[in-house]
């Protein structure tokens, strides 16, 4: 099953409430309530393009895809790339101590000047 996965997106930029993010982006207050709870909305491709500039990401990153029971897809299927397991991120930063999280920020530093 392909859906859309906002939370952990929303998470990762350090966007705490998402709903007001989405409103004040222009998105009307119910569709930014049936956008976060996944409930079966047809999602506007003007509500992508907002929710993307909002998190500097593209639609594929806001993507996840989950087999259901009675796919039968070989491994190498492109839908497989979709799987995201996003909560490992904020757990493992948590665990390191400061000079590992500085060098993680200096290694970003480094990242960003490079391009």
């Amino acid at each position: 099953m392909l859906y859309f996965d906002l939370r952990p997106v929303f998470k990762l930029r350090g966007i705490e409430n998402p709903y007001s993010a989405l409103v004040k982006a222009g998105i009307s207050p119910q569709s930014a309530t049936k956008i976060l709870n996944q409930a079966d909305y047809v999602f506007r491709m003007r509500h992508v393009e907002i929710i993307c500039k909002i998190l500097n990401c593209t639609p594929n990153d806001l993507l996840n895809w989950r087999a259901n029971k009675d796919d039968n897809l070989p491994e190498s299927h492109e839908l497989h790339k979709l799987k995201k397991d996003n909560s490992g991120l904020h757990q493992l930063l948590k665990g390191m101590s400061i000079e590992q999280l500085n060098q993680v920020a200096a290694l970003i530093k480094q990242q960003q000047s490079d391009k």
